[in-house]
């Protein structure tokens, strides 16, 4: 029976000494020899009849390691076991390993193991302050959405001029000097614009215009900013400074005009489908409370982001630092560099760092995820990638096995239990901490959280 030892080389990194005997081993090896006498096919010989020598000679010597290898991982992984050791990843064998097996010569021999051990921490969270930025749904956020939604499910028509600031343009975009002539070879596109993404002197030019008529814009002064960048995006073009100054030829192809629906009860239940609303009234505050809900998801999310790096920065642990790197830097297909592995220990860190955290959260609160939750989780998954799509009616039986099918995929289950487990995980820190609420615009909230990832990247 193998016999381990253990010795402290660094911090929470641990040196384990596995010894074993000719007895531990030998005679595992000479009755698996006899095995392969018995089984052995070689040519010549009538099975069974094959002469020992022979037989030793030619499988003994892999025979022997074998059983001298398995004897110390078993050794090794007896004592894990039995002294309950809190490891990370799996031991590593130390570079002074003196392993010369000879079967000639069967003696003791003696491995050397490197592991870390995962520290003990404590997480206090009684004592945070963490504050919670709410937004609340306007009238004008209401009206927006109101007026999105019956443009977007009104009706296209095509009237022969442009005659208003929401007129959607087809356009053929062709680079061109400022005179209107094209550039051989230069950038041809085609798009779709309202009349309203044009600065306001373009406008006035549009105003008017039909079929086949065409205009000279500069992108510097046709569009402001935020539209500008996307044309130029949408156009190919890399250098923004050299694209502003760029004329083209716009060519209308045809005008279009979204007859925006009316607020009534067939508008109400498209746009709200399953949603029994017959008054603009509680359609108001059906959106409203959608908004709302929008809003408090992005307040919680921030918050959350606020509470994970407050566990990751402030949760005092110190870590095998040593240890690790050379495990990241044999763990691998490939072996990794002494430079490639200081440029990825940092993300290592933090990762490991955060899976201790919610192992032990996860453990001490006894946090689970039910199969239940699982299969409701992907239910209303896959019922948002339908979207506002007509689900069937009533019948959503193909829907229970669409679900049934990816409770059987483990990766999936998988992905989602993470995603569940760590939502609870949240919800467990944010009843620890002490919320600071404040109301601000989404403005305000918007500008924080580019601060905020401005900060962190």
């Amino acid at each position: 029976m193998a016999t381990v030892t253990r010795e402290n080389i660094g911090l929470l990194t641990d040196k384990l000494t596995v010894k074993i005997t000719k007895e531990d081993y030998f005679p595992a090896f000479e009755k698996t020899l006899k095995t392969y006498s018995k089984q052995a096919n070689i040519p010549g010989f009538r099975k069974g009849m094959v002469p020992a020598g022979m037989v030793k000679k030619m499988y003994g010597p892999g025979i022997f390691t074998e059983e001298v290898i398995r004897n110390i991982e078993k050794g090794l992984n007896d004592y894990l076991v039995n002294e309950k050791l809190d490891i990370f990843a799996q031991p590593l064998p130390l570079s002074n390993l003196d392993f010369k097996p000879n079967m000639e010569q069967p003696a003791d021999y003696s491995f050397d193991f490197e592991i870390g051990l995962k520290p003990p921490f404590e997480l206090n969270l009684g004592s945070v302050k963490a504050p919670y930025y709410k937004v609340k749904a306007t009238a004008e956020m209401v009206n927006e959405e109101i007026e999105r939604l019956q443009t977007r499910l009104g009706k296209m028509t095509e009237p022969e001029t442009v005659n208003s600031d929401d007129n959607v343009l087809n356009l053929t975009f062709e680079e061109s000097d400022a005179a209107g002539n094209v550039v051989e070879g230069g950038i041809k596109k085609d798009n779709s614009l309202l009349v309203k993404y044009f600065t306001p002197a373009y406008r006035t030019q549009l105003q008017g215009k039909k079929n086949n008529d065409t205009i000279v814009i500069t992108l510097q002064d046709a569009f402001e900013e935020k539209e500008r960048n996307w044309v130029i995006s949408d156009l190919g073009l890399k250098d923004a400074a050299e694209a502003e100054g760029k004329n083209f030829k716009l060519t209308i192809t045809k005008v279009g005009f979204i007859e925006k629906r009316e607020l009534n009860e067939e508008f109400f239940k498209e746009a709200l489908p399953g949603k029994d609303i017959a008054t603009e009234a509680d359609f108001r505050a059906a959106i409203e409370a959608d908004i709302q809900t929008y809003w408090d998801k992005q307040s919680s999310n921030q918050l959350q982001h606020h509470l994970y790096h407050v566990l990751l920065d402030d949760t005092k642990m110190e870590l095998p630092e040593s240890f690790l790197k050379k495990w990241l830097a044999t763990s691998g297909e490939n072996p990794k560099s002494p430079e490639q592995v200081e440029e990825e220990y940092p993300t290592f860190n933090n990762q490991l760092r955060w899976t201790l955290i919610t192992d032990k959260v996860i453990t001490e609160n006894k946090l689970d995820v039910t199969q239940e939750e699982l299969k409701e989780s992907m239910r209303q998954q896959v019922m948002g990638y339908f979207g506002s799509m007509n689900l069937g009616g009533g019948n959503l039986e193909w829907l229970d096995q669409y679900v049934d099918g990816l409770l059987k995929d483990e990766q999936q289950v998988d992905q989602t239990y993470r995603r569940l487990v760590t939502e609870k995980v949240f919800i467990w820190a944010e009843g620890q901490v002490q919320k600071e609420e404040k109301e601000v615009s989404a403005e305000e909230f918007a500008k924080m959280n580019e601060e905020h990832q401005h900060h962190h990247h």
